[in-house]
């Protein structure tokens, strides 16, 4: 069931490409399937992105931020304990990495999901060993009511001197068995 989120939902965030944004796009691959057009900038910003038009916008995302799926308590506090927040001055570097999953992931019941992230693909444990040096946020686009092109973004942020720490983190999460229901992926870097 997907809900109406509107534009002053604090939980809604919009990734919008193009000329204007405080983030250069360094590059933009894709790992599996289509990518998204290119563009020199990407604003990100709570809200749909529709307060400030921008005629130079090549693609917008959306995605809500919402409740930890797939984890424990115990999990979640594990995290909690050690992550940091977005916006650490010292973080220059970023990323955003949209997924979309293939329909045989959105079959399973939420507990062969669990089974399948956490348990073989160990999932909270690979983030916790880059935790404090990467922090993230994850958005969910398909608790939308629009059609979205991707089922999540993940927005990351480090320190330049961090980053193949977080190549690092990427080639062990895309290792793992919950990667083979990747069916497109994106991998966007940008410095501010």
């Amino acid at each position: 069931m997907h809900s109406e989120i509107h534009v002053n939902n604090p939980r809604l965030y919009s990734f919008r490409a193009g000329s204007t944004g405080l983030w250069r796009i360094r590059s933009l691959a894709a790992v599996r399937g289509e990518p998204l057009p290119t563009a020199p900038r990407l604003d990100h910003r709570e809200g749909d992105g529709s307060e400030a038009p921008d005629a130079t916008a090549v693609w917008t995302l959306r995605g809500v931020t919402s409740n930890e799926r797939y984890v424990t308590n115990e999990e979640k506090g594990n995290l909690v304990a050690v992550q940091e927040g977005l916006g650490r001055p010292a973080a220059l570097c970023a990323a955003l990495i949209p997924i979309r999953k293939s329909a045989a992931w959105w079959t399973l019941t939420q507990e062969q999901r669990r089974e399948i992230f956490e348990t073989q693909s160990h999932h909270t444990h690979i983030g916790l060993k880059y935790l404090p040096a990467i922090a993230r946020r994850l958005h969910h686009c398909r608790d939308l009511a629009t059609a979205e092109p991707f089922d999540f973004l993940t927005w990351f942020e480090y320190r330049p001197d961090d980053e193949p720490a977080f190549d690092d983190l990427l080639a062990a999460l895309r290792a793992t068995p919950e990667w083979t229901y990747v069916e497109r992926e994106v991998d966007i870097r940008l410095e501010r």
